[in-house]
């Protein structure tokens, strides 16, 4: 599947140990009924976090982002995603 639809990326990545009082980024612009690719490297609570902080927004799905396969979607509020579903994208390699 090609990403035709609107998207936004959401990057939680860190460059150094970190602590789970470091707060997320801001939020990207999300369109209403689009799907928010949450991406980086960072520990598996930050992508917790960042879940949770999506959850409330104008998302129809999140997914989060694994280079081998594309963009798993992880949480959906529409009947156009499937929770496990793999989004055939590629991201820009990490600099």
């Amino acid at each position: 599947m090609n990403l035709t639809i609107p998207y936004s990326i959401y990057s939680i990545a860190v460059s150094s140990p970190i602590t789970p009082s470091e707060p997320l980024p801001p939020l990207p612009d999300i369109p209403r009924g689009s799907l928010v690719i949450v991406e980086g490297r960072a520990p598996i609570w930050r992508y917790g976090m960042a879940l949770h902080k999506l959850h409330a927004s104008s998302a129809a799905a999140i997914a989060f982002y694994d280079p081998r396969l594309g963009a798993v979607v992880v949480a959906t509020h529409s009947r156009e995603w499937q929770v496990g579903q793999v989004v055939d994208i590629t991201l820009p390699a990490e600099k």
